[in-house]
């Protein structure tokens, strides 16, 4: 499926996915055409990592990880690479006596397990499963290790035959009615369940999936079908129809996968990990056979041969073996792709090494940062296919998985850092106890205490230079309205941020690695009303919403107010309870009579301005360029940070105090 998204031409990708193509005309009306198509274009151009089944052995194991230990022999879904970091709940111990080949088909089978699970199947019932894909057959063994009677359908004589290998009655369809065949098999009482395990837009399976059923029978999605159904279909039978997720609970629940937080087995019994023991155990006892679903074999080398493979001939199981040698052992972090050059740079250009190349870093801060004229040195990822792809876009010397090989580089002077909010302001320690300089994306620091290590390390430094992407103050709208304001005279600011829900399982969600909205988004404006201000922050005041509608984080609907030193005031709404059509950001000045407002960075209207009235810019610009820009000029100059490093930390603070206030956790800050 990926494979063949990934060589549709634009068209065909918009028709598979009609609903981002709404998305994607939505901001159109807010942000402009250019930054649009910029932000389509950098998507579709981002690479996606393929694979979700190998098997390996534990190069190291992280701190407070038990159950595993260096040299264990391992199933995980993580990505095709030669090394993959797993956490603990997505890997599993392979049992002695199973091949590495045939452990490679834990993760498929535990797909299939799921959906056998979910069938409920009980000794002696007869089930149908439609589709003999890999998934199909690993579903038959499955079922017929539970004592089952299964009846395959297919239309590929050789995947028909290795299900009745596997003690299934098989049918062809093109050969006649499946429906009557369904009935003799059920000895004309209706199957107990189906599994459907194919891969069609048509709804005539889920139809036909019905009618062969008993009353009371059980439907399994696993596939991916029509679902226009028929009430009638379902009605008089009563029948349960079920979609399937994947390997089992636990699947797209970060607490679970990426937290590392099992679920207790008294409520939970078949989590993702113990459905991998589980077919880990059946393929130990031979109840569960998966060489004979092999058709190909392929080295590393091959891996676009074994691609093309899998779209242009008959294929089943399709294995890439990897090589392992004694450098990869020494290591778990690697230097994955070397240009063998130097950065190339001119005298006095700062040469930029990048820790972090996801989605916002490759389409905002390295170009932002090109443009600025510097050298790239190192670009390093936790996802090797991440910091490759930067190499291949911007020109770095090299990309790398091993971010300390960044600080120790006597090649890098200046180090970026857009990883997750967590790892920022350890980074950032990091970088300054190195003597580099340290541009980090916001926030800062998620804790007083994190800032407190960095007001530190900032003091012991002997050319300690930090910066924070606040890039709303470097917007040329921005820059114009400081121009119309009276410095001496108090402001009253109105910033009105439409910022829409984020699903409150997305990573910035969580309070350990993301630090929720106001921390990883809200700093953003709270530096903006602190520019336009120009006087330090006195008091901050806020209050969440205390719950908007199903489904919305109750601390992403905020109303906050900032009083500053010379008397003004800024009141920050920060809103994801909106609509979608209004703007983004709004962002309003209210002083001795005159109004500036600015919509989405791309209007400012003057009202009292005397001939001012409108600024317009035909794309949007929240800055990003003129930030990097003006960081490469001063540190081309020796220069101190664009922002002076104690309001970096004023700004950090109140952001902290106000996060903190709206979580019930302090009062006035």
């Amino acid at each position: 499926m990926l494979v063949e998204f990934g060589r549709a031409n634009f068209l065909n990708k918009a028709r598979r996915h009609p609903e981002q193509v709404r998305q994607v005309i939505d901001k159109i009306r807010t942000d402009g055409l250019v930054n649009t198509a910029e932000a389509v274009m950098s998507k579709l151009g981002q690479p996606v990592t393929l694979g979700y089944c190998n098997v390996g052995e534990v190069v190291d194991v992280g701190s407070g990880i038990g159950g595993f230990a260096i040299g264990d022999r391992v199933v995980s879904n993580g990505s095709h690479a030669e090394i993959v970091s797993v956490p603990k709940n997505l890997c599993a111990r392979i049992p002695p006596g199973v091949e590495d080949e045939t452990a490679a088909f834990t993760v498929l089978s535990s797909i299939g397990l799921q959906g056998v699970r979910l069938l409920e199947p009980t000794l002696g019932e007869r089930i149908v499963v439609i589709g003999l894909g890999l998934i199909g057959l690993l579903t038959v063994q499955l079922l017929r290790a539970h004592g089952c009677a299964v009846l395959g359908l297919d239309l590929d004589p050789e995947r028909l035959a290795l299900a009745g290998k596997y003690g299934a009655e098989t049918f062809n369809v093109s050969n006649g009615d499946v429906l009557k065949v369904a009935e003799a098999f059920s000895r004309g009482r209706g199957v107990d369940a189906v599994a459907i395990c194919a891969a069609t837009d048509s709804d005539e399976l889920m139809h036909n999936a019905a009618q062969m059923c008993r009353k009371r029978g059980r439907i399994v999605l696993v596939g991916v079908v029509g679902l226009k159904l028929s009430r009638k279909d379902f009605y008089e039978k009563e029948l349960t129809f079920q979609v399937s997720c994947s390997y089992g609970a636990g699947r797209y629940d970060p607490s679970y996968e990426e937290g590392g937080n099992d679920y207790p087995i008294g409520y939970v019994r078949w989590t993702e990990q113990r459905n991998f023991e589980a077919v880990l155990d059946l393929m130990a006892s031979g109840r569960l056979e998966t060489k004979s679903l092999i058709s190909h074999r392929f080295a590393l080398s091959e891996a676009p041969v074994a691609y093309d493979t899998l779209l242009k001939e008959k294929s089943m199981g399709i294995l890439i073996g990897y090589p392992v040698g004694a450098e990869v052992r020494r290591s778990p972090a690697q230097t994955i792709v070397l240009n063998g050059k130097a950065p190339r740079a001119l005298e006095g250009t700062p040469r930029f090494s990048f820790i972090g190349a996801g989605g916002f870093a490759g389409r905002f801060l390295i170009p932002a940062y090109r443009k600025a004229g510097v050298a790239f040195a190192k670009v390093a990822d936790i996802k090797g296919v991440n910091a490759a792809d930067a190499t291949r876009k911007f020109g770095f010397a090299a990309a790398t998985t091993d971010v300390q090989s960044v600080f120790e580089d006597p090649g890098t002077d200046a180090i970026a850092v857009a990883t997750q909010h967590d790892t920022h302001a350890g980074f950032v320690v990091r970088g300054l106890e190195a003597g580099k300089a340290v541009i980090v994306e916001k926030p800062l620091g998620m804790t007083y205490e994190d800032l407190a290590a960095i007001e530190t390390a900032y003091r012991k430094a002997a050319h300690p230079f930090v910066m924070v992407g606040f890039n709303r103050r470097f917007a040329p709208h921005v820059i114009k309205m400081r121009s119309m304001l009276d410095a001496s005279s108090p402001k009253a600011i109105v910033i009105t941020v439409n910022a829409g829900p984020i699903p409150a399982n997305h990573w910035t969600q969580d309070q350990r690695t993301g630090g929720g909205r106001i921390i990883g988004e809200g700093c953003h404006f709270i530096d903006l009303a602190r520019c336009l201000v120009g006087a330090p922050i006195m008091d901050v005041f806020g209050v969440d919403a205390g719950g908007m509608g199903a489904g919305l984080n109750l601390h992403d609907v905020v109303m906050s107010t900032l009083r500053f030193a010379d008397g003004s005031i800024a009141t920050i709404s920060y809103l994801a309870n909106g609509h979608r059509a209004y703007p983004k950001e709004r962002i309003e000045v209210f002083q001795n009579g005159r109004i500036l407002q600015l919509d989405n960075f791309r209007v400012l209207r003057g009202f009292g301005h005397g001939q001012f009235s409108t600024f317009k810019t035909f794309a949007q610009d929240k800055g990003h360029a003129a930030c990097a820009k003006a960081t490469v000029e001063v540190l081309k100059a020796g220069k101190p940070a664009p922002i002076p490093f104690d309001e970096l930390v004023e700004v950090s603070k109140a952001t902290i105090a106000l996060d903190a206030i709206v979580r019930g956790r302090a009062g006035k800050a």
